[in-house]
């Protein structure tokens, strides 16, 4: 059974300019913000191959979860390769991997978004209800 998460989204931006903003703070923000009252993200990030990436995102009343990825590979402005461990909120944790790929296309970039490593249909499925959004938000800040 393929238990594999994939996104994908043209992003009318080059692919230097979608990877330099999604690896920064302001991308971090975009991609696991939120425009609901309260709704925190604590991003820190050490962009480079071992280093780590930690997000904190939620709300408080609703719960925080936690996100700590481990860069596997980085090749700018190309591909980004992470070991994620999440956090969830009833404290279990979760391990998989997550790849990104910034391909140019016709002076747009194709972002796409891979997971896999999921111990069930379930847990792939609600990884994938929010990326639309995500996607949404990464575009508008790079509109900005």
């Amino acid at each position: 059974m393929n238990r594999e998460l994939r996104y994908e989204r043209l992003i009318e931006a080059s692919p230097e300019r979608a990877f330099d903003l999604f690896t920064s703070p302001a991308g971090q923000q975009a991609f696991y913000g939120n425009d609901a009252p309260g709704w925190v993200v604590d991003s820190r990030c050490e962009l480079w191959v071992g280093g780590v990436w930690e997000i904190a995102f939620g709300s408080p009343s609703g719960g925080i979860y936690q996100h700590r990825h481990v860069f596997e590979a980085i090749e700018r402005p190309r591909r980004l390769l992470l070991t994620t461990t999440e956090t969830r909120l009833d404290e279990s944790t979760l391990a998989f991997s997550t790849e990104f790929t910034f391909a140019p296309r016709d002076g747009a970039t194709l972002m796409t978004m891979v997971q896999w490593g999921f111990p069930s249909d379930e847990l792939r499925d609600e990884h994938g209800r929010g990326l639309p959004y995500a996607f949404d938000r990464v575009e508008r800040a790079l509109k900005t």
